[in-house]
């Protein structure tokens, strides 16, 4: 799939873009904000996945909040690269390394599938189609007992180790297994971060706002929508082989529509078209879901109520609130002045 964009369609896409200035500020204050959650957060398993679910956030937030497009079957992203590194490390005994880029190729392929079959159409009509292939992946699944044990989840996915001459480096302890999946993380939003400050990067951002004007300026737009999915679906991919190796085993739940809803109330919760407010939405929404649990059976309902009060008062999500709080007041000191 070649894109193509012409140098009289940069200038438009430049003033369509984000702001050049500080572009990397949020790239570094997210990583290091990671870096140092198992510190602030001593609950590893818990940390570990708020990482994996902020990749797979992020990777979602490339579809919906800068690309304009409300995928409902993102799970089936995030489950095929389970499945496939689940598969290929129990069923095919291959080294974990392989197995993640397996589970990211995975990813790959039915993001390009998807991308194929539904985005020549829009709005609620591609929101259904996404559901209804998600729903067959489920399926498929479902039935493949054989290979992904069905209901039972696939069970038996080896523990993520990194040995230097025998002698376990990371993996050995459940901290250095959180600082051996930062690094692929970090490596994926270091990516995502500059492939959204490249003309396409921008182009994706022109049609956001105005399809037709991005039409007219010459973005091919439905080859960028389609290269836009299937980079979702490589990265949706790779966050869900990190979490088969996180949890040793591939529940069935990883490509069901529930997942799907909880990565779109995340990208909201935390600001959706924004770079750290996927990140701040995963963790805050899974720490949520940790604390209510603790506290009540009925932590559901509270954890809706939440997400409705956040979106009725912080319409641009946390981090869109926060940024808009910062901006009004330096608004009024300007003013004062």
């Amino acid at each position: 799939m070649s894109i193509s964009i012409s140098k009289q369609t940069v200038a438009p896409l430049q003033r369509a873009g984000m702001p050049t200035g500080g572009r990397w500020a949020d790239l570094l204050g997210t990583l290091a904000g990671l870096a140092l959650l198992p510190l602030l957060l001593p609950y590893y398993s818990l940390v570990t996945a708020m990482l994996i679910f902020a990749l797979f956030a992020c990777a979602y937030n490339l579809v919906f909040g800068y690309g304009g497009m409300l995928s409902l079957g993102h799970a089936a992203l995030f489950g095929a690269g389970a499945y496939g590194a689940g598969m290929l490390a129990v069923h095919g005994q291959v080294p974990w390394a392989l197995a993640l880029a397996g589970g990211a190729l995975a990813g790959l392929i039915v993001g390009v599938a998807f991308a194929f079959l539904s985005l020549r159409v829009r709005g609620i009509y591609f929101a259904m189609i996404t559901l209804a292939l998600a729903q067959c992946v489920y399926f498929l699944a479902y039935r493949s007992a054989a290979w992904t044990g069905g209901d039972n989840g696939l069970r038996g996915v080896p523990t993520l180790k990194l040995d230097l001459a025998g002698v376990y480096v990371f993996g050995s302890t459940p901290l250095s297994k959180y600082y051996l999946i930062f690094s692929f993380v970090a490596a994926a939003l270091v990516a995502l971060r500059v492939l959204l400050h490249t003309p396409l990067g921008r182009s994706l951002s022109m049609i956001r706002q105005n399809e037709q004007r991005a039409e007219a300026c010459g973005v091919p737009v439905l080859r960028v929508r389609q290269f836009t999915f299937a980079l979702s679906g490589l990265l949706s991919g790779l966050a869900g082989a990190l979490y088969a190796f996180h949890l040793g085993t591939v529940p069935l739940e990883a490509l069901s529509v529930p997942l799907s809803g909880q990565v779109v109330m995340m990208v909201l919760l935390g600001g959706m078209g924004t770079f750290v407010g996927p990140v701040l939405g995963a963790v805050v929404f899974l720490g949520a879901e940790h604390l209510l649990s603790d506290l009540t059976s009925h932590w559901q309902l509270f954890t809706g109520i939440l997400f409705m009060l956040l979106v009725l008062f912080f319409s641009k999500g946390i981090w869109g609130g926060l940024q808009s709080c910062l901006h009004a007041i330096g608004s009024r000191q300007r003013g004062e002045k």
